[in-house]
């Protein structure tokens, strides 16, 4: 196949004609690349979180319909496959050979096989492999389809009582301490909702990371097993769900959304300051409605809140 016509941002096999061959080259403004109508399709399907009902039929279709399923544990996804009737072959792709199997898997699509990516749960690239493949298909002009589904992300944040947006998803924390921290205060300064998801294993260790860094009294909620059996959601600050993890058994997949910070208050303005600022802004040689309007920009208050304290005990304006 071929990606003329991208540098140009024109479509069509003369594209490139009207690129120069010397000098700067134009804004190729967003690549749009074709997809090869010969080519196979890849598929991005979401699987369960938990509960085998979650899969949706269109997602069923496409796993029984494809060539080829990839997926990291081959077992899991066997499994799955399985409850479903489903025969499909399965091939491991995983963050240590995604990258070496992605040129044979490109040759594959392109000789017209379609394949689906699939992770172990959830919706897939969402802390899982496959970022490479579909960009290298993107980038190859193969069509990248999603069939959305089940999420841990999407799933946690609906059900956690937290503000549900914006919000920042910062997957697996490291498991190294030094990283972890490093992690943890890149996302302390984020005034909104932060989703992360918790190894079992590290739970006591990360929550308390967590405490520490982002704010012991910010409201968290951690969810457990979403839409399995024995779903759980315990609610608290961070140092009380740090505390409970310090003694608990810790078993099933964790998701952790964190609640914003509380606002920071704003200082108090008095008539006092209300009169400096409103003064300043005169003697910068602004008109008096404009320099009413420049003092309570100033100060972060209304123009009607700073009319009532020029209007209290003081020099007046």
């Amino acid at each position: 196949m071929t990606n003329r016509g991208r540098r140009s941002g024109v479509r069509g096999p003369d594209a490139t004609a009207d690129t120069p061959l010397t000098g700067a080259r134009p804004d190729p403004g967003p690549r749009t690349t074709e997809p090869t109508p010969s080519s196979g399709r890849l598929y991005v399907v979401a699987t369960p979180i938990g509960n085998l009902g979650d899969l949706s039929p269109r997602a069923r279709q496409i796993l029984a319909s494809v060539r080829l399923i990839l997926a990291e544990d081959t077992r899991h996804a066997r499994r799955l496959l399985n409850s479903q009737g489903v025969a499909t072959p399965t091939r491991s792709l995983h963050e240590h050979n995604e990258a070496a199997e992605v040129p044979a898997l490109l040759a594959r699509l392109g000789a017209g096989d379609d394949v689906a990516l699939v992770s172990d749960a959830g919706t897939p690239l969402l802390a899982d492999p496959g970022y490479r493949l579909v960009r290298a298909c993107r980038e190859a002009g193969i069509s990248v389809l999603a069939v959305p589904g089940p999420s841990a992300v999407a799933a946690a944040l609906s059900v956690s009582g937290q503000p549900p947006y914006p919000f920042t998803f910062a997957g697996f924390l490291p498991a190294g301490v030094s990283a972890r921290r490093s992690a943890l205060e890149a996302l302390a300064g984020l005034r909104h909702t932060i989703v992360v998801f918790v190894s079992p294993h590290r739970l006591a260790a990360e929550l308390a990371a967590c405490s520490d860094t982002l704010g012991a009294s910010r409201d968290a909620a951690l969810l457990a097993e979403l839409t399995k059996l024995h779903e759980r959601c315990h609610r608290g600050t961070l140092a009380e769900l740090a505390a409970w993890a310090a003694v608990a058994d810790a078993r099933g997949e964790y998701t952790l959304v964190v609640g914003p910070p509380e606002p920071v208050p704003a200082p108090a303005v008095d008539s006092a300051a209300a009169h400096r600022a409103f003064e300043q802004a005169l003697a910068s040689g602004l008109e008096l409605s404009e320099a009413r309007r420049h003092a309570a920009r100033a100060l972060g208050i209304t123009r009607r809140e700073l009319y009532s304290l020029l209007h209290q005990t003081g020099p007046t304006g």
